[in-house]
């Protein structure tokens, strides 16, 4: 929904949008390629399991964003609608993968990291390192399109702030 209505979202997502949206690369390769340098930290602070997990999730998001639009096609999408709706699913999914021991990559890494190493909340790391992705935003689309991307951004971390809590349940 992000990419149909021409929103932005943030984190490495949110660069890898970038990365389409200026360079035209596919959003799927620059989201996996965008996610590499993560893995390895992630390897060092959260260890094998996590990252591999990480590396799965990343790798099956990084093939379903090409496939998708072969598969479904929105006549009519609106934009705000697409916004709070996307940022609310996809919150869901990074909360579920964090509470299997689980990531989307880069940021959420760095955020499930500080949040078990310094107990500082991962919705709210999230939330900061997004919206400074997305000022990025009004560089390279008109203000209503990057005022959606912010709100869509908010409705993502909100899920988590509100619902990840250091010490809740990980997956083996």
């Amino acid at each position: 929904m992000f990419r149909e209505a021409a929103l932005f979202t943030g984190g490495t997502t949110g660069i890898a949008f970038l990365v389409h949206y200026l360079a035209k690369a596919p959003l799927g390769a620059a989201l996996f390629a965008i996610n590499l340098p993560f893995y390895v930290f992630g390897w060092q602070k959260l260890g094998r399991q996590f990252t591999l997990k990480t590396f799965a999730a990343v790798g099956l998001l990084s093939i379903y964003v090409e496939l998708l639009p072969r598969w479904i096609a929105f006549s009519h999408l609106d934009p705000v609608f697409a916004a709070v709706m996307a940022g609310l699913l996809v919150g869901t999914g990074i909360l579920i993968l964090i509470r299997h021991g689980a990531s989307l990559g880069g940021v959420t890494i760095m955020a499930v990291y500080l949040q078990k190493a310094r107990g500082w909340r991962a919705g709210h790391v999230q939330m900061a390192v997004d919206a400074t992705i997305l000022i990025a935003a009004f560089a390279l689309t008109d203000a209503s399109k990057a005022l959606l991307s912010l709100l869509g951004a908010f409705a993502l971390n909100l899920v988590i702030a509100v619902n990840h809590r250091a010490g809740r349940y990980y997956g083996a």
